[in-house]
């Protein structure tokens, strides 16, 4: 289990580890509902969409730059994970995840996780490997959308996240050691996009988070406030895959938000669009 990989790493944040899932419709006692066959376009891939990366991760720059999020909640005392990506920026120092990943915003309640931990290429060439280290949380950032008002599908548009992370040893920066960055793919409400790949580390429905998965899907406009959404009917994220970066042509055009929060029979998964001035709010 991903826990006991990182449990040494992360100074004992373990053990206790969750993937952090939103408030959304309850799952089936069988688990979250499946994608239809006809619908599953991933090479291989299984009831949900998802197929397994072939290791090392290190191997392909998207896959490379995708890694766990780790979180505690200091009310609950409940360590938490999800997924997010190096995001390209002039500090070299952001990672992009969903905002739920890092400010709880249930009912009359707010408040930020703490102790966020970023480990790159998680697993990369073996269970528990960390290639690139294990990277601590200066800043954090949400929306102001999602800091005030309560969680509700209304506010998914705004599912965003920034996580500025402090120097490693001898001063390097995050993208000193992994490269640069994803560049963001920034899209306009309507408009489609063919092929994405959806990564992250899903830890329920009989996953571990001890490795890298990998889901294509199509996704086009699902609609609400402000920016909107892409809705991907190719795919069913699970717990801990939250947060993880949907790639379009090398670039990073969102990261995975909810699924199927409106409880429909058949899965499908809801993208948050990756804003133009993203990295600016590092």
């Amino acid at each position: 289990m991903i826990a006991k990989g990182l449990g040494a790493a992360c100074a004992g944040a373990a053990l206790l580890m969750t993937p952090y899932t939103p408030a959304v419709a309850p799952a089936a006692a069988e688990g979250p509902p499946s994608v239809p066959g006809s619908l599953v376009i991933t090479r291989d891939g299984d009831r949900y969409g998802y197929a397994k990366v072939p290791r090392p991760y290190t191997q392909r720059r998207a896959q490379r730059l995708t890694g766990v999020l780790l979180s505690l909640d200091p009310v609950t005392g409940r360590h938490r994970t999800c997924g997010a990506a190096v995001l390209r920026s002039p500090r070299r120092d952001l990672a992009v995840t969903a905002a739920h990943c890092l400010f709880y915003n249930h009912g009359a309640e707010r408040r930020w996780f703490e102790r966020v931990t970023f480990v790159p290429a998680y697993g990369a060439a073996h269970k528990g490997d960390i290639p690139y280290g294990v990277w601590r949380a200066a800043r954090l950032w949400v929306p102001r959308q999602w800091r005030t008002r309560p969680y509700s599908t209304e506010v998914l548009p705004y599912d965003i996240g920034l996580v500025r992370l402090a120097p490693g040893p001898e001063g390097k920066r995050l993208e000193d050691v992994t490269g640069r960055g994803l560049r963001p793919y920034p899209t306009h409400r309507g408009q489609p996009l063919l092929g994405l790949d959806l990564l992250g580390y899903p830890s329920e429905a009989g996953y571990t988070g001890d490795d890298l998965y990998r889901c294509t899907g199509d996704a086009t406009e699902s609609g609400g406030e402000g920016p909107g959404m892409l809705i991907t009917r190719n795919c069913q994220i699970v717990a801990g895959h939250s947060g993880g970066p949907a790639v379009h042509d090398g670039m990073i055009a969102g990261v995975a938000s909810s699924s199927n929060p409106y409880a429909a029979p058949n899965g499908y998964s809801l993208i948050t669009r990756i804003p133009r001035d993203l990295a600016g709010h590092g």
